[in-house]
């Protein structure tokens, strides 16, 4: 049986009443339906029927409290706003297998979560994963895309360098300048000795790169400008001078680098570019970026693009990137230290300034604090001395040594070592290292012929930063004389024309001295002489002529 005629055997509007209890929920028709069909007795049907009735007449009610409305408006008191953020993460490249792509999925993080990581940093993240509906596009298939919302997000670069430190290392490190008390250089060039040791002698090179990596103090002052402290390291050389060695053993002392080339890996190139995704403009970070607190490894630096030549001078001086494009207005960090490799355009032309050398202009090159050209000219001697090393570490590599801090030093304890430095020494400049570097940096500004673009005001700032730095290395709270002296050594070894000593030679053919504080104490001498501040220092004047008679 079914309502319409069960309707018109009790004298009802069959039609009217039909389309009234037709308005009620499919489900709650189904079950009346069955009962009307079970009922054998008229009197239980009558009953029944009255329920029928009774229930329609409730859910129309209902329907009637109920707001279908289409038009809104916004209560101002009742709005509740929550941060929201999505960052997408990508597997970790030392992880995965050779030849392996790394996979990415998207992370959606609120409320305190947000801003708590930035591009580059490793992360631990846990949450839920949900499927999230494609950007709805005309003429596109709407499709699933897996999603994760976060509920929790932990940055593991953080955490490498609070667990490296341990304290009986620390012990160890006040043991070992302990002993080298009275020949800090000594001590000095042991730790400089394990920087890239398969490579062998390029003492200037090593040095530089310590210094680089350690960097000084970055100032600010009371009108919040700030200074970097964070030293750029460019070397110039010829093929097979071990360019590449070195940027890749300086990656893995910091904890964080990038390594790219002047190109890049990415439309992003060096600093950042705009990119459409999914019909929405989005940022996309470059190397420089990526690097922000750490090291960035350029290698063919001068085969950047016009694009990154404009932008990088922002990046390496003011330690930030201005962008303003497809609607997108804002200014990322990068407080990364720049170390870069290229080879000279053709043959090196010593007679030539370097901008010529290299292609790089004046202003960019004025930017690094040191600047080593590495010349692979011929030298009997030193290609004997070199090719011995070379066949004796073939001979010794299957030997195990026990380390000692006096000869050898591993990687993990030179990174320990440079974040201990980093992290507890804030050097001071003592007067008579105030003395030397403002009369070498007069004097250059005096006698600057062929590298006016590199003796401005930001080689004051560089002789400063460096002596920072050597105070650090030295295990220091403040900077001596021994300091700003090592400090104009390393100008100079980047001065194609020097103004002091024309005598430095090729840094590729530098090697560690047999005794380095008696060569310090000649050298020393010979600064002071042509600084003219030998009646300032009349102690340096008479020892070195001790030890040099």
């Amino acid at each position: 049986m079914t309502i319409r005629p069960f309707l018109s055997s009790f004298s009802l509007n069959p039609p009217s009443i039909y389309r009234f209890l037709m308005k009620l929920p499919f489900g709650l028709r189904k079950l009346f339906w069955l009962i009307l069909n079970n009922v054998k007795t008229q009197v239980l049907r009558t009953t029944y029927m009255f329920v029928l009735i009774s229930v329609a007449l409730l859910w129309n009610a209902l329907r009637s409290v109920i707001c279908e409305s289409t038009s809104f408006q916004l209560v101002e008191d009742n709005k509740i706003c929550n941060d929201y953020q999505e960052i997408k993460i990508q597997e970790s490249t030392q992880v995965l297998g050779v030849g392996a792509i790394p996979r990415s999925v998207p992370v959606i993080l609120k409320d305190d979560l947000v801003d708590m990581v930035k591009a580059g940093d490793d992360v631990i993240v846990t949450g839920i994963l949900t499927a999230k509906w494609s950007t709805d596009l005309k003429d596109v298939r709407c499709d699933l895309d897996p999603v994760l919302i976060a509920n929790h997000v932990r940055r593991m670069n953080e955490l490498k360098s609070e667990i490296d430190i341990p304290d009986d290392a620390v012990l160890k490190l006040k043991q070992f300048w302990t002993e080298f008390k009275d020949t800090p250089l000594k001590g000095r060039n042991a730790i400089l000795q394990g920087i890239c040791p398969q490579v062998f002698g390029l003492f200037t090179v090593k040095l530089a790169v310590a210094l680089m990596l350690i960097g000084g103090v970055q100032h600010v002052d009371a009108s919040g400008t700030k200074v970097r402290g964070e030293s750029h390291l460019l070397l110039v050389g010829d093929p097979g001078t071990g360019k590449s060695q070195f940027l890749k053993f300086a990656a893995k002392l910091s904890n964080r680098s990038v390594i790219t080339t002047g190109l890049g890996s990415t439309s992003a190139g060096l600093t950042v570019t705009a990119v459409k995704d999914g019909g929405e403009w989005m940022l996309e970070a470059g190397a420089l970026v990526l690097a922000d607190g750490g090291l960035c490894c350029i290698d063919e630096f001068d085969s950047m693009r016009e694009h990154d030549r404009a932008t990088i001078h922002e990046a390496m001086e003011q330690q930030t990137i201005s962008v303003a494009k497809a609607g997108l207005v804002t200014t990322l960090s990068t407080r990364t230290i720049v170390f870069g490799a290229t080879n000279p355009k053709g043959h090196y032309d010593p007679e030539q300034p370097l901008s010529v050398n290299t292609t790089l202009s004046g202003p960019l090159l004025s930017r690094f604090d040191i600047v080593l050209v590495l010349l692979d000219t011929k030298n009997p001697d030193w290609d004997a001395v070199v090719s011995s090393h070379i066949l004796a570490e073939a001979e010794t590599k299957n030997h195990n040594y026990e380390e000692d801090l006096g000869t050898i030093w591993s990687l993990s304890m030179l990174r320990r070592y440079i974040q201990f430095v980093k992290r507890y020494f804030r050097p001071v400049l003592t007067k008579e290292a105030e003395k030397v570097i403002s009369s070498y940096y007069q004097l250059q500004r005096r006698s600057a012929t062929q590298n006016a673009a590199r003796t401005t005001v930001r080689m004051l700032e560089s002789l400063i930063r460096l002596a920072q730095a050597h105070a650090r290395l030295m295990f220091r709270n403040e900077v001596r004389r021994l300091d700003a002296i090592t400090a104009i050594l390393c100008i100079e070894s980047s001065m194609t024309t020097s103004a002091i000593v024309d005598s430095m030679g090729n840094a590729l053919h530098s090697n560690f001295a047999e005794n380095p504080d008696q060569e310090y104490a000649k050298q020393e001498r010979l600064i002071l002489e042509m600084l003219h501040l030998q009646d300032e220092f009349p102690e340096v004047i008479s020892t070195g002529g001790s030890i040099c008679g």
